[in-house]
């Protein structure tokens, strides 16, 4: 379908002598023109690569502050071509003409027009009539891009909704599930494959009332990276993503799926994940974050895969060091944390060093013993004289209860401290 898409927006270019470029509705390019159109002497760069359309390219998404700027004039309503004018302070030095690609009344993407004044003459229509006839043909291609998103959106709906059934379905219904799935998929479904978990994940609605599809995302030329199908998962607030690998021993195409997945203003609240300075206090709350499970052969054990991925994407929300992408194999002694059932309250001994009174103190003694005990590494790692460290060990040990100097209780203590931040 790609092929599809690169074709039609190298058609509405040629037909307005303008660079197109394709993204979807949540501003993650599909497709975009060549740098031409300007004229046969080449010297096109002021029109083709404004500081938007070269983000847009590089980085396969635009910026909060560009996204709220388009959106003002509606172009998520707009069944037709809209004008919009340039703001310097959102970074759009270049105005645009959007064509909003729709299918069943919904929109589906955008695709956008550079105009360096050249496109002035064209009348966008309205009430006073209708668009000028190139824009209208445009607009017809824009609407056949629209139908291919809803249908890919379609099939990747279907798929997601039997990856769901494989991941959280009853045992005695999943070797159906299973079977529609490879059916779904199409192609060889026996090779290397992982599972992404992003966390927190919103469906939200469409702003034409619909609910978002939540099943599919075509990450296929992205990167190398074949993402198969997605679906948010019932009963948390995650995101499942079943990609394929090149090997059991390369997991970069789901690192790549999960980072991109990461950008998505459905992901979190759609800022990029950016590590505190410091550590955070166990227990408090962490922007989305996402896990790569162990890789698979098949789709046989997806079930486990998905297990594992949640636990791993609790544990890059929960430690910032290790995400905001962390793999099962890499998070440590959290592979047998995430295991634990959940429980309503701390460990009793530790309770009182958990109350938000005593943040430095917690602080101070999970550092302590995630550096092994070493004191001069800790001290310098919290930034404290070691005798202010040692000062503040011995306040957690009469808060808790717990000798330090014992094992068992170092254990103990460590223990309850990262199960906190889970």
């Amino acid at each position: 379908m790609r092929g599809d898409y690169q074709q039609f927006v190298d058609e509405i270019s040629a037909v307005l002598d303008a660079p197109a470029t394709l993204e979807d509705r949540d501003f993650g390019l599909i497709a975009f023109g060549a740098h031409g159109g300007a004229g046969d002497d080449g010297d096109d760069g002021a029109l083709t690569m404004d500081p938007v359309r070269t983000r847009s390219i590089l980085h396969r998404r635009s910026t909060a502050a560009v996204r709220a700027w388009f959106e003002a004039f509606g172009i998520a309503r707009a069944t037709g071509p809209v004008r919009i004018p340039p703001d310097p302070a959102a970074g759009v030095l270049m105005g645009r003409i959007c064509l909003p690609a729709r299918h069943g009344g919904i929109v589906r993407g955008y695709v956008w027009l550079l105009d360096d004044g050249h496109l002035s003459r064209l009348e966008t229509g309205g009430p006073a009539g209708p668009p000028h006839p190139l824009l209208a043909q445009a607009m017809e291609t824009a609407t056949r891009i629209g139908a291919l998103l809803a249908a890919e959106a379609q099939a990747g709906a279907e798929a997601g909704e039997l990856l769901h059934d494989v991941l959280t379905g009853p045992p005695g219904g999943r070797d159906a599930a299973v079977a529609g799935l490879r059916a779904a998929l199409g192609g060889p479904t026996d090779g290397p494959v992982a599972v992404v978990a992003v966390a927190p994940w919103s469906t939200g609605t469409d702003v034409d009332g619909g609910v978002a599809e939540g099943g599919g995302t075509d990450l296929a030329g992205q990167s190398g990276v074949a993402a198969m199908c997605v679906a948010p998962v019932t009963g948390t607030d995650g995101l499942a993503a079943l990609v394929r690998l090149r090997a059991t021993t390369a997991v970069e195409p789901a690192r790549t799926a999960a980072e991109r997945l990461l950008r998505s203003p459905r992901a979190g609240s759609g800022a990029p994940h950016a590590a505190p300075a410091a550590p955070r206090t166990p227990g408090t709350a962490a922007c989305a974050a996402a896990g790569i499970s162990a890789p698979r052969r098949g789709l046989d054990d997806l079930p486990a895969a998905w297990a594992e991925a949640v636990a791993a994407a609790r544990t890059a929300r929960a430690e910032s060091r290790l995400g905001p992408v962390a793999e099962w194999a890499a998070i440590g002694p959290y592979r047998t944390l995430t295991g634990l059932p959940g429980t309503a309250r701390p460990d009793p001994a530790v309770a009182p060093l958990l109350d938000p009174a005593h943040e430095q103190l917690a602080r101070t003694a999970e550092e302590f013993l995630d550096c092994a005990g070493q004191a001069g590494r800790a001290a310098s790692a919290l930034g404290v004289h070691r005798q202010t460290l040692y000062y503040r060990l011995s306040r957690v040990e009469q808060l808790t209860g717990l000798n330090l100097g014992e094992g068992e209780d170092r254990l103990l203590l460590h223990m309850a401290l990262k199960t906190a931040r889970l």
